[in-house]
């Protein structure tokens, strides 16, 4: 059995981008109208540059799939750029504060940013969310459901109501333009953006994914690499721009005793056929992580991502061919991508939720892991009688 992993390639105005897809058992119906929705919200989101405008992202399956169900061979999945001018882009040789142009150049011993730009833009996103939502059919077929939103953008913070569930969460966040549940705040931010954009400058903020329906104990304590908080971490980690991650109560967790940290335990037999086996919580600070493991809470993860790193006004940079101080090269850009990178967010986390629960439930067909997850909540209830 093939662990699940992925890896991407493309670059930002290559061809296309590709996404390969390993371990999804077999027995997954496909449903390629749902990656491309993910991708669509990927492309939106108010703040967003002229490449959307371009670009009218779509999966073509190239492998890896018979009669639209999946046979346990890998998927290799293309996202084709209708913007392919990678030779005939101009050189760039005065790197951007913040972006990777500089520290690539230095790497890969060039005095042209414009290779590591363009394998290190954030169009390589786009294929990070087929992925992850293609792994999302296996977490729909056991009734997890992930959704991921902005709770802050610059200094405007939404108020997420913990009584939600992750259908009114979605509704909520797609009825605006940022991608907020929180609608009381949906005009604050939109001038936020607005206002940078007239500054030539740009904003950044915070997302939030939850997880919803994972029953405890995916993940482990056994080896720190299999540790679920720290994976999640990670992922989220990479996510171009994304500069802290913290989970459940996070950072402000330090500030607090114990007494007021952890979520007192209470069973309610009532919930025994339900994902939390009938553990309930007075509380989640801990996001629904404890020692590595999922706790059947709903997991909590939030991200913050900086401002994009390509400034209309520009910023003081060196010519790395003359070593002289001037402005920095602009490449069109976005003036906030927030709101697109809690799509990222949200299909990055489903992608890791979906590789732990398979590796506890792991089988080559869909039919094994449902039998291997039954029978693990069957002995789980038994428990103490």
């Amino acid at each position: 059995m093939a662990h699940l992993s992925y890896r991407t390639a493309g670059e930002s105005h290559g061809q296309a981008l590709i996404a390969l897809v390993e371990g999804i058992p077999a027995g997954v119906t496909l449903d390629v109208e749902r990656i491309n929705r993910e991708l669509v919200r990927r492309q939106g989101g108010y703040g967003r540059g002229g490449r959307q405008e371009i670009e009218s992202d779509r999966v073509n399956i190239l492998s890896g799939i018979r009669k639209n169900v999946t046979i346990g061979s890998p998927i290799a999945v293309q996202i084709t750029n209708q913007d392919w001018r990678i030779d005939d882009a101009p050189a760039i040789h005065r790197p951007r504060p913040g972006h990777a142009d500089l520290a690539g150049s230095l790497k890969w011993l060039t005095t042209d940013c414009r290779a590591v730009l363009e394998r290190a833009s954030a169009r390589e996103t786009a294929a990070r969310v087929a992925a992850g939502a293609l792994a999302r059919l296996l977490l729909d077929s056991f009734n997890i459901e992930v959704v991921g939103y902005v709770c802050r953008i610059g200094p405007v913070t939404a108020t997420i109501d913990p009584s939600m569930s992750p259908t009114e969460l979605a509704t909520a966040r797609d009825a605006n333009e940022v991608y907020c549940p929180d609608a009381t705040v949906v005009d604050d931010m939109v001038d936020v953006i607005r206002q940078a954009k007239q500054d030539g400058d740009t904003v950044g903020g915070w997302v939030e994914v939850q997880v919803h329906g994972l029953c405890p104990g995916v993940g482990s304590c056994s080896r720190w690499q299999d540790k679920l908080d720290g994976r999640l971490m990670q992922a989220l980690g990479s996510i171009q721009a994304f500069k802290g991650v913290e989970i459940g109560g996070g950072f402000e967790l330090g500030k607090l005793p114990g007494s007021r940290v952890h979520d007192e335990i209470d069973y309610d037999p009532s919930l025994r056929d339900t994902p939390c086996l009938g553990f309930t919580r007075r509380s989640n600070r801990a996001g629904g992580l404890e020692g590595g493991m999922s706790n059947g809470q709903p997991i909590i993860v939030r991200g913050v991502m900086k401002p994009i790193s390509t400034l209309v006004r520009g910023l003081d940079s060196v010519d790395l061919v003359t070593r002289q101080s001037v402005r920095c090269d602009y490449e069109r850009s976005d003036v906030c991508a927030v709101p697109a990178a809690s799509v990222v967010a949200e299909n990055v986390v489903a992608f890791e939720i979906a590789r732990a629960f398979l590796e506890k439930f792991g089988g080559e067909t869909l039919t094994e892991v449902r039998a291997a997850y039954e029978h693990y909540l069957k002995r789980a209830r038994q428990l103490g009688g």
